[in-house]
């Protein structure tokens, strides 16, 4: 996983941002087991207790499960990485939608100008 932290946000706010990210595109599969949390905290050059919150987190709201002896695994339930995919393309569209706006541009403007971009490739 490619690992961006910066100083404008929590970091374990940020490990869960990249952990989602990684589950959402499939880069880790669903069902698949995750490395421990010293060896995900070290890739990321982080402390294991903040690595530890961030799982804990996604264990939270259902990405990620535990099995006591076995590790932490991305879940199985395709349907819920699903949802949670959608919900971060909302998001990226609501995001760019607002900038749009701001440049003074017009839903319609917005719309032809993304026909623009899809024809291009």
């Amino acid at each position: 996983m490619q690992w961006n932290l910066s100083d404008d946000r929590p970091i374990y706010l940020q490990l869960m941002d990249t952990i989602t990210l990684a589950i959402t595109s499939g880069t880790l599969a669903a069902g698949s087991r995750l490395p421990s949390v010293r060896d995900l905290a070290a890739e990321a050059s982080v402390n294991p207790n903040t690595m530890q919150r961030a799982l804990a987190e996604l264990e939270r709201t259902g990405l990620l499960y535990s099995q006591r002896t076995a590790g932490r695994f991305v879940t199985d339930r395709t349907e819920q990485i699903t949802k949670k995919r959608k919900e971060l393309a909302m998001e990226q569209i609501h995001i760019f939608l607002s900038s749009m706006k701001d440049m003074g541009y017009s839903a319609e403007e917005t719309v032809e100008l993304i026909r623009q971009a899809i024809k291009e490739g």
